[in-house]
Parts: C-alpha cells; structure tokens; sequence
C-alpha cells in the first residue's frame, strides 16, 4: 500500500447548493478511505452568487481557527439564506461553532485571505473548472455542475487506482 494519501481537490462555491448536495459524498468518501485520502477545499466562487467570494475568505479563516469543514459544512446547509442575508450568515455559523467571530469579522475586513482565494479560483480557471462542485483526483477532473451522478463511484475507482499503484 502507498503510504501517501492520494489527494482529492473539491472546487467549491460556498453559496451553491449543488455543492450542499455534494457533501454526501464526499462524507461517504472520506468514511470508505480514511486517512489514505485527503479531501482539500479549493475556492471556486462564482459570480453569479454575490456573497460567494466572502464566504470563502470566511472559510478560510475557519480553518485558521481549526474549523474548516465543520464551517463549511454548516454554511452550504445555508446557502439559500447566505444568498438572501450574506454577511451576518457567515458570522452567525462561526458563532455557532464557538469560533472567535470578531477575529472572522476582521478577516473580511482587512483581507488576510484574499490571496489564498484568487490562487484557488485561478489555479481552477487554469484547469479548466468552470463550475461547481468539480472535483480533481489523480488525473481526471469531473465536473459535477451539470450532474453528479456517477461522480462518486469514479472518485472511488480512481483513488483505489492511485493507492494500488
């Protein structure tokens, strides 16, 4: 068995609800492989979804505070109501969570996590993602915008691909 977790890319947009559908599998991925799969967020926000950009930025500082999924979990379980509401829906999750929502609020503000953000969303544009979820693994890129069904069983196949070899 290879000892390197095979690596899976998500290019997410945190206000799309294609992407909430998403999470189910990537749950159920990360339940079958463990850690010999590590499931990385990438940014990918749209413009279409007006709040998309800071929403990302908000994720990022989650993670910062040791709690990226878990925020981006709650926020696409959101997405209707971060569309409708924006701002205070990021700040109301990271309270939820218990991260320290003044530290998030300034984050937004002062734009510590823009970088991270337009690397993502131009490394995605550069491989070709044009909308969300797409997912990256090995060297296929499957883009589940249009229709996810399928995706999951050929993530699986090629992850179990990359360990063997």
């Amino acid at each position: 068995m290879n000892a390197t977790p095979q690596v899976l890319d998500t290019w997410f947009d945190l206000q799309c609800p294609d992407c909430h559908s998403a999470l189910d599998d990537v749950r159920a991925l990360r339940e079958r492989f463990g850690d010999q799969l590590l499931v990385r967020l990438r940014h990918f926000p749209l413009e279409r979804h007006r709040h998309a950009y800071a929403a990302a930025q908000a994720a990022e500082e989650a993670e910062a505070q040791g709690q990226g999924w878990p925020f981006v979990e709650a926020l696409l379980a959101r997405t209707a109501e971060l569309g409708e509401r924006g701002e205070p829906v990021l700040l109301e999750v990271a309270g939820e969570l218990g991260l320290d929502v003044d530290e998030l609020e300034t984050a937004l503000i002062d734009g510590r996590h823009l970088l991270v953000v337009d690397a993502d969303q131009a490394e995605g544009k550069a491989l070709g993602v044009t909308g969300t979820p797409t997912y990256g693994v090995a060297d296929l890129r499957l883009d589940g915008g249009k229709s996810q069904e399928g995706l999951r069983s050929r993530i699986e196949e090629a992850v179990t691909r990359g360990l063997a070899g």
